[in-house]
């Protein structure tokens, strides 16, 4: 009981003093052995976001590089089409701002490789340990796309694939939009409610819940929102906590 309460009591500073890591200068994210991972919805980048000041960096749309602000430039990553579970592996460019919201940048030709819905761009970045089996594929894989992609625009499409991605979006679309932000999981359910105690003193947010996802993992989270708009302007108001890795997932 004793370790019980002295854990509690660590957590408890820990979530008073989180605001030494901040979503918009944090520091590059530290894998060990523990890849970073984030589901989210992401950017897809064009001249205009540039233009407009949205992005602070151009990415070269038959580039393999996304904008990932939690990891280091050159770190390897698998990108993933929730709604159609279609992936690719990329490469982390630069440091570069971008809307909170976004828990990535992609080029328009990842994008256009996984199929992503721009309605709805849902992935999930996973960091790539340098162990990974696939990692080897990865350099003739590149090498063989690189010589292509330097061919050939990157929106070019086959006719025969014409009425599959049409039917690929129409069903996309016609899914349920029902998200949830989940802020943190704790190992006790007494952690979790001192973060939502925090969460009511600190944000105007006032419907933070539980969930007790198995015997040793509860979660806080908002929701579930049922349009963007209202998942977005939740997910700026949570980010004043400035949590690193805040995600946002999809109810079944």
């Amino acid at each position: 009981m004793l370790y019980k309460k002295l854990l509690i009591l660590c957590c408890f500073i820990l979530l008073n003093n989180c605001s030494a890591t901040t979503l918009t200068k944090n520091k590059n994210y530290n894998s060990l052995d523990n890849p970073f991972i984030n589901n989210g919805f992401s950017l897809i980048y064009n001249d205009r976001l540039y233009n407009d000041k949205i992005i602070s960096k151009k990415i070269d749309e038959r580039s393999l590089i996304i904008f990932q602000k939690n990891l280091k430039k050159n770190t390897i990553v698998k990108i993933t089409n929730i709604l159609n579970n279609k992936s690719i592996v990329g490469t982390v460019g630069s440091n570069a701002d971008y809307p909170l919201f976004n828990n990535s940048v992609l080029s328009l030709r990842i994008a256009d490789l996984i199929d992503l819905n721009e309605d709805e761009p849902y992935v999930e970045i996973l960091e790539v340990l340098e162990d990974a089996m696939f990692v080897a594929k990865r350099a003739k894989t590149f090498e063989e796309e690189k010589k292509v992609a330097n061919k050939a625009p990157v929106n070019n499409i086959d006719i025969s694939d014409l009425n599959t991605k049409q039917a690929n979006t129409k069903s996309e679309l016609s899914k349920k939009f029902s998200y949830e932000i989940k802020i943190a999981d704790f190992y006790f359910n007494d952690t979790a409610s001192l973060l939502v105690d925090r969460i009511v003193k600190e944000t105007i947010i006032r419907d933070a819940k539980i969930k007790k996802i198995n015997e040793k993992k509860y979660r806080v989270y908002v929701g579930p929102f049922n349009n963007i708009n209202s998942l977005k302007k939740t997910f700026n108001d949570i980010s004043i906590l400035e949590f690193e890795n805040i995600e946002i997932i999809k109810n079944d």
